[in-house]
């Protein structure tokens, strides 16, 4: 062999050899870093809803289980396994205060034992009242008020005129209408005997109103039942968090202190003494 074919050879091997090399470091390039196993988070075991629970429904074994949640995240009022491995069993039998959705957890603020007490006794917060009234589609925003709505308490009188018989008005001098905001804020607790919504319904006509009271607001209800007219205005869902009260503390405040007086059918404003 002769050196001129030597010398090709060799040139031919090395090249050879770089081209390897130089696809088996790209190769090694192309290849994705190997990223370092996730770091496992720690959790609890929490008692959640297996099934969605319904207002006044009586909570069964099988409406919950256990499911693990991120310790980090996981509330203080979340029943966990490891302080409460019997809750599962110990729960039932409650009747749930508010809709309780799947997968949501299970708080003792949301459930309420009966003990043996009707589901309107159950579900009443401490220190509140129900107290029922009449109602009809003119005096209950024609029927679009439902069950945990909030609403204004409305009393309209009729009064006779104190100028008597030498007014010279058309109904002959009787025709005077008081009406004034008695109680304001206050939480529906059924529509007759349905204490929640039935089939995506939006308006419920009823007869009777149960409203949700305090022992103070019972007995101005009480009178003004007797004194005259009632009226239920439905309040927006954006006043639910306003302070609940009379019309001496309601969170809407009447200008100037005062009722609405309609005469003849005029409207106009009679001004009370402020206290």
């Amino acid at each position: 062999m002769n050196t001129a074919r030597i010398i090709v050879l060799v040139i031919a091997l090395g090249a050879g050899g770089v081209a390897a090399y130089l696809a088996s470091g790209y190769q090694n390039a192309s290849l994705p870093a190997v990223l370092p196993a996730a770091e496992k988070l720690p959790t609890v075991e929490v008692l959640v809803a297996k099934n969605d629970i319904q207002l006044g429904q009586a909570v069964k074994p099988d409406d919950l289980q256990w499911q693990s949640w991120p310790a980090s995240t996981a509330s203080n009022a979340f029943i966990r396994r490891d302080n409460r491995p019997e809750a599962q069993t110990q729960i039932a039998g409650s009747i749930a205060r508010v809709p309780l959705m799947q997968g949501e957890p299970i708080r003792e603020q949301k459930l309420v034992r009966a003990e043996g007490s009707g589901f309107m006794a159950a579900i009443l917060p401490a220190g509140m009242r129900a107290v029922s009234t009449e109602i009809s589609a003119e005096t209950a925003a024609g029927g679009f008020i439902l069950p945990n709505d909030r609403v204004d308490i409305v009393l309209t009188r009729r009064l006779k005129n104190p100028d008597g018989a030498n007014n010279n008005g058309p109904t002959g001098g009787n025709d005077l209408v008081i009406s004034e905001v008695i109680l304001t804020n206050i939480r529906v607790l059924a529509i007759d005997q349905a204490p929640k919504e039935k089939d995506g319904q939006n308006a419920v006509v009823g007869k009777t109103v149960t409203l949700e009271l305090k022992p103070d607001q019972i007995a101005i209800l009480a009178a003004s039942r007797q004194g005259g007219t009632l009226q239920l205005a439905l309040r927006s869902l954006v006043d639910a968090n306003a302070v609940d009260g009379t019309a001496d503390d309601q969170a809407i405040k009447r200008p100037a202190g005062g009722v609405n007086v309609i005469r003849y059918g005029v409207q106009a404003r009679q001004l009370t003494s402020q206290k």
